[in-house]
């Protein structure tokens, strides 16, 4: 008796998610397909991962807030005297896409300069901190106390001291040892505002409300108003010490000047008022040219509170407008169909495209699936290069010679879906020859795998990868 009870009890509830499921609005077909199967095949588990996990849930007074928040702080933004207009030809359709995901408007005039892709790109950016006179601004989604980590923290306590206004947001989990380190006491102390994105507070509690896995995985450093620094790169030593099997970590740090500064200040408030209601649009002054004619640069930042695109929208443009090469860096490449399907297309169109990617990847499921798409790739005529000195932790995208995207964005659902991101468009030759250049320094350090070379996997392997392959749309 109980046993049917509970068995009926099971079925009306997995069938009252499914239709809920089924009712979403702005989900993909193959989504629904995956979810509905989980929930109706692994009883219990599936509705209490869909419940956790499904779908992107935030307090509705929190998403009020954040669109306030970008409401104000974007009010006026036509009035800029750097604005480009849209270009006619291919790059135009791209402008116009990333403006439509993030709201920014390209803009002139900038100086784009790539870092070391060694521990100096810190150095660099502490000789900036040493430099500030009024403010820094600093969000990473990582920092460790390490010898990197440590420098850093030591230049912004230094900042403070001598009375330039320090703001600090690391992410709750991606930081959580640094919210508990001496460094990060000692900025307090300094006089550095620190605040942490996302706490965790009551999980079990909390996760009634909002999804308890949306994470802040920007990198942003504003300081005065006249330079910024922003790329993949955490605020933590090559070596990566929480995970050191898999070091070095190889990443892009690049220094900003310019107009689009102005655009990461927004971003980067945005976030702040959200996280402390502290009003600081006052602070969003015009920043001059950096050169001239300069750059054309044009910030794309995405959250799960801002759902009219994605990163996956302004990456697909760029593979429709690419004409002879494409060529992309990513950690970890779990796409969505329609992303995975512009980049085999861009390849059977004659398209030169090659894709970089680490050997070995710190996360087991992540890198089992994105073997399973690495046959349609290849099939297509993608050229597939597996780094294998470390862990190539860069997202780069560079198109034609002419453009390039680069940034904290994964080509992941994780991404595209649940973190918060910033990504920097350029046009500009120099710039993506500059990232190029780089990208064919990874090539260099990366063995090319060939249809033939995945045919030769075991049974066992390609079983794996393309079971997790179909789950995709669930990681």
């Amino acid at each position: 008796m109980w046993t049917e009870t509970i068995a009926i009890l099971h079925y009306a509830l997995a069938l009252a998610v499914s239709i809920r499921v089924l009712l979403r609005p702005r989900l993909e077909p193959t989504v629904r397909l995956s979810w509905i199967l989980v929930i109706e095949l692994v009883p219990l588990v599936g509705i209490i991962a869909y419940i956790l996990f499904g779908e992107v849930r935030m307090r509705g007074a929190e998403v009020q807030k954040m669109a306030d928040v970008r409401d104000h702080l974007t009010g006026g933004w036509e009035s800029s005297p750097y604005h480009i207009d849209t270009p006619e030809g291919d790059n135009g359709p791209v402008l116009a896409t990333n403006k439509a995901i993030g709201g920014l408007q390209a803009v002139a005039g900038n100086r784009v300069t790539l870092l070391s892709e060694d521990d100096d790109a810190i150095d660099d950016l502490v000789a900036a901190i040493d430099a500030a006179r009024h403010h820094v601004h600093i969000l990473f989604y990582i920092w460790l106390d390490d010898v990197s980590g440590r420098k850093v923290a030591d230049a912004v306590i230094r900042a403070a001291r001598r009375g330039v206004h320090v703001r600090s947001i690391i992410d709750a989990i991606g930081s959580r040892a640094f919210s508990r380190s001496s460094s990060w006491q000692q900025m307090k102390q300094a006089g550095v505002e620190c605040v942490e994105a996302f706490p965790l507070g009551l999980p079990i509690i909390g996760a009634l409300f909002q999804r308890m896995d949306l994470r802040n995985h920007r990198k942003i450093v504003v300081i005065d108003n006249s330079v910024g620094f922003t790329g993949s790169r955490n605020c933590s030593d090559k070596a990566f010490a929480v995970k050191p099997k898999f070091a070095p970590w190889v990443d892009v740090f690049l220094r900003i000047e310019g107009p689009v500064v102005r655009q990461m200040q927004v971003i980067f408030l945005q976030d702040w008022i959200s996280y402390t209601g502290e009003d600081l649009g006052d602070m969003l002054v015009f920043v001059p040219p950096a050169e001239e004619p300069g750059v054309v640069a044009q910030v794309v930042a995405t959250g799960p509170d801002l759902r009219q695109g994605t990163m996956a929208d302004s990456m697909v443009a760029m593979l429709h407008a690419a004409r002879e090469s494409v060529v992309i860096t990513t950690p970890y490449y779990v796409p969505d169909g329609t992303l995975d399907a512009a980049i085999r297309a861009a390849a059977r169109r004659g398209v030169h495209v090659w894709m970089i990617v680490p050997e070995r990847n710190d996360s087991l499921v992540v890198g089992a699936t994105s073997e399973g798409f690495y046959y349609g790739l290849v099939q297509a005529g993608v050229r597939l290069f597996l780094f294998k000195p470390g862990l190539l932790h860069a997202k780069i995208m560079t198109v034609d010679g002419e453009v390039a995207m680069f940034g904290s964005a994964n080509m992941d659902r994780r991404s595209f879906e649940l973190n918060y991101e910033m990504n920097i468009f350029t046009l500009s030759t120099e710039v993506t020859m500059d990232l190029f250049e780089r990208q064919m320094s990874y090539v260099e350090r990366s063995v090319e795998i060939t249809r033939e070379d995945i045919k030769a996997w075991s049974v066992w392997r390609r079983l794996r990868n393309n079971l997790l392959a179909l789950a995709a749309p669930l990681l």
